[in-house]
């Protein structure tokens, strides 16, 4: 099974995150905050993370930059989900490597096929 972290310091948005996908049978892990996802990136790996751009210890755009120049998780799809809609903010996600970025508020049926589109892509 695959495996998901979210990075999400909303707990409400966290744990629907968290229902949809493990509706879909993936396996899913949890942060709220940038501290943690680092911790959970450095020990574990991941199919694919999601991540909102404003957290505390660290935002999802540092977040993004790390995972990506990363030695073990450089190749590892990255989903940011936010609330900012600026198009600079769209803009630096995807020069920083981000794979896609989806609106909140968003609907579940759209997460999911941008979750398992990404996930067969990296499959392959």
């Amino acid at each position: 099974m695959k495996k998901i972290l979210v990075i999400e310091d909303d707990t409400l948005m966290l744990r629907t995150i968290e229902l949809i996908l493990k509706k879909q049978g993936y396996i899913v892990d949890l942060a709220a905050n940038g501290k943690d996802a680092m911790t959970a990136l450095t020990g574990n790996h991941y199919d694919l993370v999601i991540t909102d751009i404003m957290l505390p210890f660290a935002n999802g755009f540092e977040l993004v930059s790390k995972i990506k120049n990363s030695s073990t998780n450089t190749n590892v799809p990255v989903i940011i989900i936010s609330a900012i809609t600026h198009e600079s903010s769209i803009t630096d996600g995807f020069e920083l490597g981000v794979d896609d970025y989806l609106r909140k508020p968003f609907v579940p049926s759209e997460l999911v096929l941008r979750v398992n589109r990404l996930i067969e892509k990296t499959a392959v």
